[in-house]
Parts: structure tokens; C-alpha cells; sequence
């Protein structure tokens, strides 16, 4: 997609920062995208900006005037990019902190009933249902995911929604698989059986991915991390329903306008989110005309579901005079080889190697990945297909085939250094 626009992708690379060079060893390629993208130059100088001032909002001076008036051009900017008309945005400690939030307000305030999560979720959401329900007393139904697929489709919700459900949570996309989930399509599923059931989804692995439209989904609460779409650490972003909203929840005695947020936020986490935003848009301008902002935006997700797509093709298929994964001996992907639902990662797996010693080796290359192990954040995918590890190769659209390539080279390398071994 990118290489229809001559020098674009450098100038996309240019707008982040080390997307090239780690700042301790040097020259690499940075495919460990899923674990914490890269951060926009414009954030990095926006929270050093913003961690100098010393003024706070609600006082009566120009400072903090002018600090609510960022939050609020924040929200405002959220607002386009999730496309979410209705509801509010706040945010929080991180991602995993709101989910936790949003889960126990849904279950804690709703009448006894079920809770539902599925098999694919990261512990952020099936943890915070398992723990709400328990102490709720409420039974908690695991839904199963499809380990061929790597994904989970409405109508495995569907044999197993039941109409007492009150609170179900949804992963957009999986941070082991790589594959993506049609929130819309299960949300529609779970209302269809339990239809004043609240919907809590865990976007923090898709964000980075574009093509966010809270509007049709039909959801009562949305949540990402900011550090892995193109923003920093430190704060995590999240969208409710005014259903959601109006249930109980904690806030200070008398706090006026039914709160959610507590203590005083960092102004700059907000303005870091807009420079995300602003960020999609000017790259959505580089592939239409429009004047609307949201439908900038929207060209600047599909360019980059097209851009990645290429990628993983690439990385699967080959590219160059590279073999792809697909046909190097003793290598298997995560979630096969030919899967619509993968969005910009591949999880593959080196017989006769195991997966911390391959990601090693691929560092020794210049090749940043990442280990998935069967533990608490990955066992719910792997231990059913019966692997102890993986190697998560993740991509952004600010990566290369030329990267690709490179990663290609080494990975032939260490399958015919195994070979020789052996």
C-alpha cells in the first residue's frame, strides 16, 4: 500500500522515534510491536512539555484554563478517532487498571445473572470477571476459542449465551495469535439472547491496528494502552456507555458530575493522545481528498490494514529471493497460514528449538522479537495446542519488506544451523 506513494514510508518512519536503533544495542529491526509500539517524536516532546508545568486544572488562573481546555480538545479528538458520539472518555492508570474498573462496576452493579469471557482474552479481562463474579457470587462461563483459527466468532457465544447473562467481555484482537475478532458481529450475538447484558472490550492490542468504530458495535465500554498505539507509558484510555456510566460506581463523597476519574490527571497524557490522533490523520491525508476528519482517519486504518497485510503475506509467503515461513522445514504458524483475521502479527514455533533460544538467536541478527510462554498471560492459547512457548514476531505499518526480508535471512539461518545440528 505505502509503496504506491513514493517516500512515504520514509516519511512515516521519520515521525517515530529509535524505528530503527535501540537505544542499548544499536541497529535492529523492531518486530516486538505487539509488546509496546513505537512512540511518536511529537509524544515524546509533548510530555516533556507538559511534565514542566507546574500548574494543575480547576484552579482560577490562565494556566489551568488553559490545560482543561487540552483535556477537552483530547476528548474531542477521541471521540473522532473511536468514533463514539455518545458516552465519555477518561483515563487511567493503564489498560489493564480501567478493565479491572469497568468489569467490577458492570458485575458489582447488575442483578444477579452470568458472566461471560472467552477462552482467547488476555488475563486483563478474564481475570477482573473471574474475581467480580466470585466475590459477586455470580457463575462465570468460560466461552471456548478455535485453536486452529487463533480467533472466536459469535456463534460459539451463541451456544453457550444464556438470557440472566449481565456482563460480557470481548477481545478485539490477541496479543498471541495475532487475530482479530468481529466485535460487532459477537456483541450483536450476545445481545440477540441477553439484550440489556453489558460489553466490556479489551482493544489494547488493536488500536495500533486503525479501523476503530465504537459507534457499530454496539458495546457498553472500550479500553486500550496508549504505549501501544504510537503514545507512551504511563495512563491507559478508556470509552463508556451512559448505561454503563449510570451504574454505581466509586468517586469521592459529593463529587460533582458522577466521576470517574481519581485525583488529578496528567494534562500531557491527554495531549499525547492527540498527537495519536493527529498522527492518523495526517496519514489518512496522504490516501484521500476528504475535508472530514473521520473519514481521514478511516482511510489512514485501511491503508494500514492493507500495508500489514503485505507484511505478514510477505513474511508467510516470501518476498524477494527470501523464503517465507510457510516453507521453511520444521517451522509452523500460529493460527495457519492462510487467515483473513491476522492483524499485522505471526506466532510461529522451531522444531527441535525452543522458542527463548530462537528469539536469542534472532537478536544475535539485529532481529527484535519476543517469547509467548504458557504462563499466566499465554497459557490460554498455547497449553491447548500443547506448546510450552512461541516466537511472536509483531509488526507494525511503519515496518518494511525490506525488514521483512532481513528477518527472513536470519530465520533461514537458524533453521539450517538446527538442520546441520542435527
Amino acid at each position: 500500500m505505502f509503496d504506491t506513494k513514493p517516500g512515504l514510508i520514509d516519511e512515516i518512519r521519520n515521525r517515530f522515534a529509535h524505528v530503527d536503533e535501540c537505544p542499548f544495542a544499536g541497529p535492529r529491526v523492531f518486530f516486538e510491536n505487539a509488546g509496546g509500539a513505537l512512540t511518536l517524536k511529537s509524544a515524546v516532546e509533548t510530555s516533556a512539555k507538559f511534565a514542566a508545568i507546574p500548574d494543575n486544572q480547576g484552579r482560577d488562573n490562565e494556566a489551568a484554563h488553559a490545560l482543561v481546555a487540552i483535556i477537552d480538545k483530547a476528548k474531542a479528538d477521541m471521540r473522532v478517532m473511536f468514533n463514539a458520539p455518545e458516552g465519555q472518555f477518561f483515563v487511567g492508570e493503564s489498560g489493564t487498571e480501567l478493565l479491572f474498573r469497568l468489569i467490577r462496576t458492570a458485575v458489582v452493579g447488575t442483578p444477579d445473572g452470568t458472566v461471560f469471557s472467552s477462552s482467547l482474552e488476555h488475563p486483563a479481562t478474564r481475570s477482573a470477571a473471574a474475581h467480580w463474579a466470585d466475590v459477586m457470587k455470580k457463575k462465570h462461563v468460560i466461552v471456548a476459542h478455535d485453536d486452529a483459527t487463533g480467533s472466536v466468532g459469535p456463534d460459539a457465544y451463541l451456544a453457550q449465551i444464556t438470557p440472566d447473562t449481565v456482563v460480557a467481555t470481548i477481545l478485539h484482537t490477541s496479543p498471541v495469535t495475532g487475530m482479530g475478532v468481529d466485535v460487532g458481529a459477537v456483541a450483536k450475538a450476545i445481545r440477540s439472547v441477553a439484550p440489556d447484558c453489558y460489553i466490556i472490550v479489551d482493544g489494547i492490542q488493536h488500536a495500533a491496528h486503525g479501523r476503530l468504530d465504537i459507534d457499530s458495535y454496539g458495546i457498553d465500554g472500550y479500553v486500550v494502552s496508549p504505549y501501544k498505539v504510537f503514545s507512551r507509558h504511563g495512563y491507559g484510555v478508556a470509552w463508556i456507555s451512559d448505561r454503563l456510566n449510570a451504574l454505581p460506581h466509586e468517586h469521592l463523597i459529593n463529587a460533582p458530575g458522577n466521576p470517574w476519574e481519581f485525583g488529578t490527571r496528567d494534562t500531557g497524557a491527554y495531549a499525547t493522545f492527540t498527537d495519536v490522533v493527529e498522527y492518523f490523520d495526517w496519514l489518512g491525508s496522504q490516501f484521500t481528498d476528504s475535508t472530514d476528519r473521520r473519514e481521514r482517519i478511516v482511510a489512514a486504518g485501511e491503508a494500514i490494514h492493507a500495508h500489514e497485510k503485505q507484511l505478514t503475506d510477505a513474511m508467510i509467503q516470501g518476498t524477494g529471493n527470501q523464503t517465507g515461513l510457510a516453507e521453511l522445514p520444521g517451522v509452523t504458524i500460529i493460527g495457519g497460514v492462510e487467515n483473513p483475521l491476522r492483524e499485522g502479527l505471526v506466532s510461529i514455533t522451531v522444531e527441535g528449538q525452543d522458542a527463548p533460544d530462537v528469539v536469542t538467536a534472532l537478536r544475535g541478527r539485529g532481529i527484535r522479537t519476543h517469547t509467548r510462554k504458557a504462563d499466566h498471560y499465554s497459557g490460554n492459547i498455547l497449553d491447548p495446542l500443547g506448546l510450552p512457548s512461541c516466537i511472536r514476531v509483531s509488526m507494525c505499518h511503519y515496518n518494511t519488506k525490506e525488514e521483512v526480508a532481513q528477518f527472513l535471512a536470519a530465520m533461514r539461518e537458524i533453521v539450517d544451523a538446527q538442520e546441520v545440528a542435527a
